[in-house]
């Protein structure tokens, strides 16, 4: 059967006119939802590509490799590490780091909501931080009444120091760990796998024979270019 003979038979008097009008305008209204459609898909894909590439360059701010942190003062070292911390999504973060900081020099709050301070040691790669400076932390933790407390160092944690953070909660982000936050790991990544990392006694032994010891004759470490010293940032 013919459609226009269809169309005479299915309307009375057989005017088609009235019916290729309601052809016409159902082929129009699915010609613009399609075009609606793929509309709408761009402008998610574009959306999406540009939310992957914020994320990217964010992540390339944070690469800075552990050669240029040394070369940091501890003041930028501090803010480095303040940085980080926004990066990864912490709010209300600034450095308090300086005379009368109380032991802390970063403070801000977690992406959950909890409270958080930030102690940072820019340290040389050979020095060890002792449980003493744990100890410090532990308190000032307590003076903000804080919910997490993490120790930062671009160097290495004593034995006796990681178990005290252990025992304790507390955070240590020793230099391999921090490493890994550079190059984009999560803040709240690197608390999984708290006081892992500084290996075992042979890697102990590529440590000191990549990094040394302290040179002699020197009270004060003052690194490659930067300004640390024990108490400094």
């Amino acid at each position: 059967m013919r459609p226009d003979t269809f169309f005479r038979l299915a309307l009375p008097g057989g005017d088609t006119r009235s019916v290729w009008l309601y052809v016409v305008a159902a082929v129009l209204a699915g010609l613009v939802g399609v075009v609606g459609w793929r509309l709408w898909r761009t402008d998610r894909l574009l959306k999406s590509k540009d939310q992957a590439w914020r994320r990217e360059d964010e992540v390339r701010s944070g690469h800075r490799t552990l050669d240029e942190v040394d070369r940091m003062s501890g003041t930028e070292f501090e803010e480095h590490v303040a940085e980080l911390c926004r990066r990864d999504g912490c709010g209300e973060v600034r450095r308090v780091g300086g005379a009368g900081d109380d032991g802390v020099d970063v403070r801000g709050r977690l992406p959950d909501g909890r409270s958080m301070v930030v102690q940072c040691k820019r340290y040389a790669a050979y020095r060890s931080i002792p449980p003493r400076d744990l100890r410090e932390l532990a308190g000032s933790r307590v003076h903000f009444a804080a919910d997490v407390a993490v120790f930062v160092t671009t160097s290495r944690f004593t034995d006796r120091a990681t178990a005290y953070a252990l025992a304790n909660g507390i955070v240590t982000v020793h230099r391999d760990v921090l490493g890994l936050w550079n190059k984009g790991t999560p803040l709240t990544d690197l608390f999984e796998i708290n006081g892992s990392g500084q290996g075992d006694r042979a890697h102990r032994v590529r440590w000191r024979n990549t990094y040394g010891s302290r040179p002699q004759g020197r009270g004060r470490d003052r690194g490659r270019g930067g300004t640390s010293t024990p108490g400094g940032g």
